[in-house]
């Protein structure tokens, strides 16, 4: 059984810290949690509000505008539940210890970096190298 890591509620990681220690994945692991967590409360509101009007509007231009609306937050809710399986990878990483370090180069992850996108599998660098090398090969 895993023991519970304190983390004072102002906690946030920091440079002079050994780089992804006890502390530091709990908090990402946490943060991780909380995001999955909210977008998947936002997936079962969808859900209900989309069972709750599916009525039959006789207007047109009201049934075209409802029709747009569903498609535009049915994408929104694909999109998220494909973050929710990278979330899940994440969380998996931690628990593997390969959280934080870049899967192109092995090097550290800044820890800026990672706590805006936890989610994040690259360095800034290798990441744009790897947008770079996409681009290229999209044109052809």
């Amino acid at each position: 059984m895993k023991t519970e890591i304190f983390l004072p509620e102002d906690y946030r990681p920091a440079e002079d810290e050994p780089f992804m220690n006890e502390r530091q994945l709990e908090y990402f692991r946490r943060k991780l949690l909380a995001w999955k967590d909210d977008i998947m409360k936002g997936s079962a509101e969808t859900l209900a509000e989309l069972a709750q009007s599916s009525r039959a509007i006789p207007d047109i231009a009201d049934r075209a505008s409802e029709e747009t609306d569903r498609a535009l937050e049915l994408r929104t809710r694909d999109r998220q539940r494909k973050l929710v399986a990278k979330i899940d990878a994440a969380l998996r990483r931690i628990e593997s210890g390969d959280f934080g370090y870049c899967e192109m180069t092995g090097e550290r992850i800044s820890l800026k970096r990672l706590d805006a996108r936890p989610i994040a599998t690259m360095t800034l660098q290798a990441q744009e190298a790897h947008e770079r090398k996409e681009r290229v090969h999209r044109d052809d």
